[in-house]
């Protein structure tokens, strides 16, 4: 079965839905028409010239890039800048852009637990939280018989996820009765005339983002012309959610042993450290990209390292006088295993639709820098 942009921003968005990302980014679908076949898709870490060269070549559809491609507002579009250049070019050739981004580096199971992973970070949880997953009470009253049919819809849809269970519902049978008035088309009873009917209300749990998508699939699977059901706003939480991770390596090493590990685990063949390479480190934090402006918080959580990219000499000297560890991989080696990260993701998602698409990483090194 072929797929539409759709289908693959949806796939994406299930993993790192939109309202993840902070206000400032700029994140989704940038380029392209929902509706538009995608065959054959191509995940970078940015969109260059090389880049796009790359997806024209291989007669691509989409791209899904990590850094967006469209940032900032643009004043205009013209063929006078790269920039303008390169997006005349997207659309000559019918070439969908998506992001993902902060709401990728977010996301539980995303980039930043993926580089945690990689480095045998365990035990890891969020260094600086955004915000806590705020939770709704789903209550609807389904005809009996027809339970599970909805209660499967609206499960797919993302309601009664609870920690590692997912399906999670709570079902109480009663009457439920109502009367048909004039001009309506009840799928049990007659018009005019009062009705009582066997009926399951079940209940669930969902997460603010998937509210309005739990409730179409409801709708959708519901056999009533009106559907009956009461959305409550909990005080309970769930877990946090924000930028970088902080853990406990598997294995206590020196920092020299630590900065080895880590060209070893992520192909870097250069990297610098700030601090005392004959250190034990154990607790160390990971952050994706520009990260030295949470090196407090890391501090803070008791960490001996700070793993991350384009940390300043002002910051560097700050870390090592409060003595914590610094490892400045680069911003692009912090970054450059999301076209890996999204190809595996996407190419697991498909199978289990059962889509027909081609996923190719890009083989363009975009790493502006060279160690000469």
């Amino acid at each position: 079965m072929s797929a539409t942009i759709r289908t693959i921003t949806d796939i994406v968005e299930k993993l790192a839905p939109l309202s993840y990302a902070y206000e400032w980014d700029n994140v989704g679908l940038q380029l392209g028409c929902k509706e538009d076949t995608a065959n054959k898709i191509l995940t970078t870490l940015e969109i260059t010239d090389a880049v796009l060269d790359e997806a024209v070549e291989k007669d691509v559809d989409m791209i899904i890039t990590h850094h967006p491609l469209i940032f900032t507002p643009l004043k205009n579009i013209t063929k006078d800048d790269i920039k303008g250049e390169i997006i005349y070019k997207i659309i000559q050739n019918n070439i969908a852009v998506y992001a993902a981004h902060t709401n990728m580096d977010i996301a539980p199971g995303g980039l930043n637990d993926y580089v945690a992973q990689q480095l045998d970070i365990q035990d890891t949880e969020v260094l600086d939280m955004k915000e806590k997953i705020l939770y709704y009470k789903l209550v609807v009253f389904v005809p009996s018989g027809y339970e599970k049919k909805v209660a499967e819809a609206i499960s797919i849809a993302g309601a009664g996820h609870i920690g590692n269970y997912s399906h999670c519902t709570f079902r109480t049978e009663g009457i439920g009765t109502f009367k048909p008035l004039k001009g309506t088309n009840p799928f049990i009873g007659k018009q005019e005339q009062l009705e009582e009917v066997e009926e399951v209300r079940l209940e669930t749990i969902v997460p603010k983002e998937k509210l309005e998508e739990v409730i179409r699939a409801l709708t959708d699977s519901h056999p009533y012309e009106e559907v009956a059901y009461d959305v409550y706003s909990l005080v309970n939480e769930g877990p946090p959610r924000g930028i970088g991770r902080f853990g406990k390596l598997s294995q206590p090493k020196t920092l020299k042993d630590l900065a080895e590990y880590i060209k070893y685990r992520m192909d870097i063949e250069h990297i610098v450290v700030a601090g005392n390479l004959k250190t034990v480190v154990e607790e160390v934090a990971v952050i994706n990209g520009s990260g030295s402006d949470l090196i407090q918080a890391a501090l803070h959580k008791g960490c001996q390292c700070v793993i991350t990219g384009d940390v300043k000499y002002h910051d560097a000297q700050d870390a090592i006088s409060q003595a914590i560890n610094v490892v400045d991989v680069g911003h692009y080696h912090s970054e450059k295993i999301f076209a890996h990260f999204m190809a595996q993701y996407l190419k697991k998602e498909a199978d289990k639709k059962g889509l027909k698409i081609d996923i190719i990483e890009s083989s363009i090194n975009i790493n502006p820098f060279q160690i000469i």
